[in-house]
Parts: C-alpha cells; structure tokens; sequence
C-alpha cells in the first residue's frame, strides 16, 4: 500500500523560508512522477512543481525562482525547498504520486496524495 507523508509545515514570516518532506512508501518510487500542489481555502488545488524519474523537474509560474523541488531515491523522499515566502503562499500543501512514471503536471494524473501540511506566512 503506498502511503505519502508529508511534514515542514508552520508559520514563517513573510520573506521566510521552509523545507516540506514527502516520505512515500513503495518499492519503486525511484520511477514515479512526484508532485507538491497547493490549496487555499476557498481556492481551487494549483500545481506547484514536480519531478520526474530521470531528474528533471518542472515549476509553475508563480513559484519559480523561489521553490526548488528535489528528491531522493535512497530515501523515498520528496522534496519542496521554499525560499522568500509571500502571505499568498499561505495554503495547505500536498505531495502527490504518480506512479507510471508519466511527467505530469496535472493533479488528476496523480494517484496517491498525502493529507497535506499546512503553511501559514504572516507576520
């Protein structure tokens, strides 16, 4: 059973910086397609950035340049690097799995996700 487990959430301050984790169960993880997407309360659920198997990585247009997506296969982890955060990054944030390896950035393509972790940035 493929279980993902995200943690790194909390209240930082605008400008501020966190690192979320994503440690995911399953034997082949170093093949799948991993992504961090977002929702906001009221909000629909946005992309955020995701990692294919061979390394590469996508970002949306309103994180580039301030979150970085990284992975480590030894350890079935994901990662969301988040530097110079804004008030408007304030949402719960959710990794995701999709496990045929397809490069995607689409959230129904996915087909495991965390319960989310939550991300307050306020002063």
């Amino acid at each position: 059973q493929v279980q993902l487990v995200e943690s790194g959430g909390g209240l930082v301050q605008p400008g501020g910086s966190l690192r979320l984790s994503c440690e995911v169960s399953g034997r082949t993880f170093s093949s799948w397609t991993m992504g961090w997407f977002r929702q906001a309360p009221g909000k629909e659920r946005t992309f955020l950035a995701a990692i294919f198997r061979n390394g590469a990585s996508i970002l949306s247009d309103s994180v580039k340049g301030r979150f970085t997506i990284s992975r480590d296969n030894a350890k079935n982890t994901v990662y969301l690097q988040m530097n110079s955060l804004k008030p408007e990054d304030t949402a719960n944030y959710y990794c995701a799995a999709e496990t045929s390896g397809i490069p995607t950035t689409r959230g129904s393509r996915y087909d495991y996700w965390g319960q989310g972790t939550q991300v307050t940035v306020s002063s």
